[in-house]
């Protein structure tokens, strides 16, 4: 017990002194993840401590807030199935948030990193309260002032007047300072399928300032949600995932706010899918975007299954198609997406010259699954370097893709479903 309220005190203390040097604080190892259950156990934060982050930065779904209730087909309320009239997902009270949050904020590991790093974040739906959540949803304020208090943000903070969590922070030195950029999609975000607003107008404004103002090195830009993958493109009508994608005009705003800044060393990084990858877009400014995708922490796309059938997850990823996901002798599985816990690792080698950043996911023992090494004399618009042939391969969005292509995930499943409905006819 005394070891556990001298770590508390210390992460208190340490936020309190890095609030106040930011300016100062030369930066050169940052880690990130999202998706972490409460509820679940939390081995990972052992990797994530030997990695030895200056900063960390949650992405969203730092809680699972919300209630799930199970696949009902049958009966009076049905939460699955083209004849769902029941939500799968129902809020719990502020209380309930309280208490989850308390149990996250305690986990062992996570106090021990605490204790040694500024730890910053925003939301995502589950922590927001509700699956999928927009701007719609009643208990939002409440759950920001929640939120604000796991992040152990002042209570002199602007985020705790404005409407979102959306903000900014500078660290290092002048000529090597990093500006990380937090966006808020929950608290504005329009329903899914009106191609409206994510970020709403106050967040737009607050972020064109921030890219008009004094120029960094290197501006990360932390986004629940992915921000260059729109996998729902082809995924879809199977199932879909939230992403910047599925709001292309706002996408495009975002893509050209970069452009027309003239803001070198930019790019993103992402949670929400439950698998990690990177991808890249080479069309939007004068140098590659890239999207550095950690999920989860706890939460991973292949526990859906057995263990020894976790081979069809990789299959499935390998064969749909994806037309911005870096693929490199980096990667340990061929779809170069990684579908068990993991996180993302940033590493900046300032005395490199140029400067050069390690970006990695890596798993529960701290090993690199993929990763990309990028000198940052290539993230600016004057240093154009891309051949022609990687153009064409990172510029043509998933939408875009030829029907036969673009939907072959869905035609391979509605086939096997087909052929074993056949079968089970000539049994019979």
């Amino acid at each position: 017990m005394e070891r556990l309220v001298a770590a508390v005190l210390a992460a208190g203390v340490l936020q309190v002194l890095l609030a106040t040097a930011d300016d100062h604080y030369l930066l050169s190892r940052i880690a990130f993840g999202s998706c972490a259950n409460q509820s679940a156990p939390q081995p990972i934060w052992d990797a994530i401590n030997k990695f030895d982050p200056q900063v960390f930065i949650w992405l969203g779904d730092n809680i699972y807030g919300d209630i799930r209730r199970p696949f009902i087909f049958l009966g009076k309320e049905r939460t699955i199935g083209p004849w769902q009239n029941a939500p799968r997902f129902i809020p719990s009270s502020s209380s309930e948030m309280l208490s989850r949050y308390n149990s996250a904020k305690n986990v062992p590991g996570y106090l021990r990193l605490r204790a040694k790093a500024k730890v910053v974040g925003t939301w995502d739906d589950h922590d927001y309260g509700l699956n999928d959540a927009g701007k719609e949803f009643s208990a939002k304020s409440t759950n920001q002032r929640l939120l604000l208090d796991f992040l152990d943000e002042p209570q002199d903070s602007p985020r705790r007047k404005q409407a979102g969590v959306y903000t900014s922070y500078t660290f290092g030195p002048p000529g090597k300072q990093v500006k990380i950029i937090l966006l808020d999609t929950r608290y504005h975000r329009d329903p899914l399928s009106s191609d409206g607003s994510v970020l709403g107008d106050s967040q737009w404004s607050w972020l064109g300032k921030e890219f008009r103002g004094p120029p960094s090195a290197i501006t990360i830009i932390g986004s629940s949600i992915q921000v260059i993958s729109n996998l729902s493109g082809t995924t879809g009508p199977l199932f879909y995932m939230e992403s910047w994608g599925r709001f292309p005009k706002e996408r495009d705003r975002l893509f050209k706010l970069i452009n027309d800044s003239k803001r070198d060393g930019v790019f993103f990084i992402s949670g929400d899918v439950h698998f990690g990858e990177i991808t890249r877009y080479d069309c939007a400014a004068g140098y590659p975007l890239y999207d550095i995708t950690s999920s989860g922490l706890t939460q991973a796309v292949e526990k859906v299954l057995p263990s020894p059938l976790r081979f069809i997850v990789r299959f499935l990823a390998w064969f749909t198609p994806s037309t911005m996901r870096v693929k490199n002798q980096n990667c340990r599985y061929r779809s170069c997406t990684y579908g068990e816990p993991n996180f993302g690792a940033i590493q900046i080698d300032w005395d490199a010259s140029p400067v050069n950043l390690k970006i990695q996911v890596r798993d529960i023992n701290g090993l690199p699954v993929t990763g990309v090494d990028i000198s940052l004399s290539e993230l600016q618009a004057w240093n154009r370097t891309i051949k022609a042939g990687q153009d064409q391969r990172h510029c043509t969005l998933e939408v875009k893709l030829p029907w036969i292509v673009r939907y072959r995930l869905a035609i391979l499943v509605y086939s096997v479903l087909a052929c074993k409905q056949f079968l089970m006819l000539l049994v019979s």
